[in-house]
């Protein structure tokens, strides 16, 4: 993608980060990834110029997930061979556009903080040029991760049902909320067995937040949990390519229908 507006400082100013969606969770394995694909997908289909950025400094695998070999990644960019705006690349099936991590490599796990933080401002700048910037957080608490939340306008916590999800999204949640206690903090339950289900999974957490940080972090969806989607990912394939009247393709896009009615 190419637009004026990318160097446009007045619009980058005016944009501040609040298109940013930051999608975190306590602890891996609870289908962040699949999430933000799906979600930048659905968001593109409205009609929206959306990016997809894989801040997952540690083990980064978007690229995987979606069968890409992309000529450029965020390591040529933290080297310093490339800015943040030429390693953009578009992922044509799903319509928006893709920064990919160094998949298969750890290294970019211990950027320095002050580099961290020119990358985070980048984005910032880069994000003028769209309605919305998707950014797939790496799991778990670490510097890097949290970082990189700072600027965005709302952070999602992806949790599923399992003990140790609800515990890591809760310290997530309490460590966010004490560095920036005005973030917009949203919870999205993944793989409910069904709606009502998710809904449960949800209070469990909420009742922990509130009781313990006196804080109400909103649900913002809940996806069912669906077969197909264990079938896109082996493929290598987006769901809402692949099944797109899936219920978890139809629960992703409800979210995606909050987000652009807000």
């Amino acid at each position: 993608m190419t637009s004026k507006n990318l160097k446009d400082p007045n619009l980058a100013a005016r944009t501040n980060g609040r298109n940013l969606i930051a999608i975190a969770s306590g602890k891996g394995g609870v289908g962040k990834t699949w999430l933000s694909i799906t979600l930048a997908h659905a968001l593109a289909k409205t009609g929206e110029r959306v990016l997809l950025f894989d801040g997952d400094l540690g083990l980064a695998n978007l690229d995987i997930q979606l069968g890409l070999m992309p000529k450029h990644d965020l390591g040529s960019v933290i080297s310093g061979r490339l800015t943040l705006n030429q390693a953009v690349f578009t992922f044509d099936d799903g319509g928006f556009d893709i920064i990919a991590g160094r998949s298969g490599s750890g290294g970019l796990a211990n950027i320095a903080p002050s580099r961290l933080q020119m990358l985070s401002d980048d984005l910032v700048l880069l994000a003028a040029g769209y309605d919305r910037v998707v950014l797939d957080l790496g799991a778990g608490v670490e510097r890097t991760v949290r970082q990189l939340t700072h600027n965005v306008g709302t952070c999602f916590v992806v949790a599923t049902d399992e003990p140790t999800s609800l515990t890591d999204a809760y310290a997530f949640i309490k460590l966010t909320h004490m560095e920036r206690p005005t973030a917009a903090i949203k919870i999205i339950i993944n793989a409910a067995n069904s709606t009502r289900e998710g809904e449960r999974t949800y209070n469990t957490l909420l009742k922990a937040c509130e009781g313990f940080l006196k804080f109400a972090p909103p649900l913002m969806g809940v996806v069912r949990r669906d077969g197909k989607v264990r079938d896109t990912i082996r493929a290598q394939s987006p769901i809402l390519t692949r099944f797109p009247n899936s219920e978890a393709a139809a629960d992703v896009q409800s979210i995606a229908k909050k987000i652009t009615e807000n």
